[in-house]
């Protein structure tokens, strides 16, 4: 891929927090369409994303976006939307006025940015918690209103940092279905995850990175079997966790299972058949209410640890 087909363009980019280096001597080129940036907890993507959306300066080497420095050239910033890992609320603010407020910043007047906002609410299925306090919202909730925010002003190239997470099965189904209607559309994407399947359902085109470097890029099938050796943990919140526990030990394949409060924790060799199971039951509301999936990092980790070894 050359640099004028890519969307960004990383030329020997380092970063360093005095003797701590996040990033080290990277170089990648990332195509049009989606990619995902794979990774264990404090592998280097949230410091790469901030980088390509200008929110920090490379200690040495050069970032380019849709073909354009970053450095002293504002204009790039509204081709460019970005969803954090992390909240940074007014709490107060309903979504609807906290998204207006954030789409005006690229310019729009009041009527404008209302209803961009308004379009950007209803992408994400949102609209009817719109004129609450985003105080009141759920996890998953707080992250479609994130998502709207990001496309709000119909950017360009979308940086998404774990979109998914604490999401409820069925709103993480319609969200990865989303983002491929935005590629689809015309966007490209970049989303960071440690979960493969979540970016298996949306693309195939996956970064590999680890201790602050790419220690991969291409087909995500490449490492499938990699990432199958190892056994996964997926932790369910339910409003009635025996129910599921039950529903599991007969009807799926799991390792182990162990109950904690209003938690089920799972350890399976097929990840892919459970969260299908889960969201096939929170679609037919035949096992309870479940709020919220999340996998522990630690099987990502061990191949992390089995692809860098000497």
């Amino acid at each position: 891929m050359t640099a004028e087909l890519s969307v960004v363009t990383a030329d020997q980019v380092s970063k360093w927090y005095g003797q701590v280096s996040a990033l080290n001597d990277v170089t990648v080129r990332i195509p049009q369409g989606i990619t995902g940036l794979l990774g264990p907890n404090a592998a280097g993507k949230s410091t790469f994303m901030q980088l390509v959306t200008g929110q920090l300066a490379p200690s040495t080497g050069e970032v380019r976006v849709l073909g354009e420095p970053l450095r002293n050239n504002p204009g790039i910033y509204g081709r460019i939307g970005f969803c954090p890992e992390q909240d940074a609320f007014y709490e107060r603010m309903t979504g609807r006025e906290w998204v207006s407020t954030l789409v005006g910043l690229h310019g729009l007047g009041l009527t404008e940015a209302r209803e961009a906002a308004q379009r950007a609410i209803e992408a994400v299925d949102l609209a009817d918690l719109a004129d609450r306090p985003i105080g009141a919202y759920s996890r998953g909730a707080r992250q479609r209103i994130k998502l709207a925010q990001a496309i709000a002003h119909d950017p360009d190239l979308l940086v998404l940092d774990e979109p998914l997470a604490g999401m409820d099965p069925i709103s993480r189904r319609r969200t990865m279905q989303l983002i491929r209607e935005w590629a689809g559309a015309g966007r490209s994407v970049v989303l960071a995850s440690h979960l493969l399947h979540e970016v298996e359902a949306m693309t195939g085109n996956i970064l590999l990175m680890n201790h602050g470097r790419i220690i991969a890029d291409g087909d995500v099938r490449q490492i499938r079997s990699l990432i199958d050796a190892h056994p996964h943990r997926v932790v369910i919140k339910t409003a009635d966790p025996k129910s599921v526990a039950r529903r599991l030990l007969t009807e799926t394949d799991v390792i182990s299972l162990r109950l904690d409060g209003s938690a089920v924790t799972v350890e399976t060799a097929q990840p892919d058949a459970l969260y299908d199971w889960l969201t096939a039951r929170a679609a037919e509301g035949d096992c309870g209410q479940i709020d919220e999936l999340s996998s522990p990092d630690d099987n990502l980790q061990a191949v992390f640890t089995y692809l860098v070894k000497p």
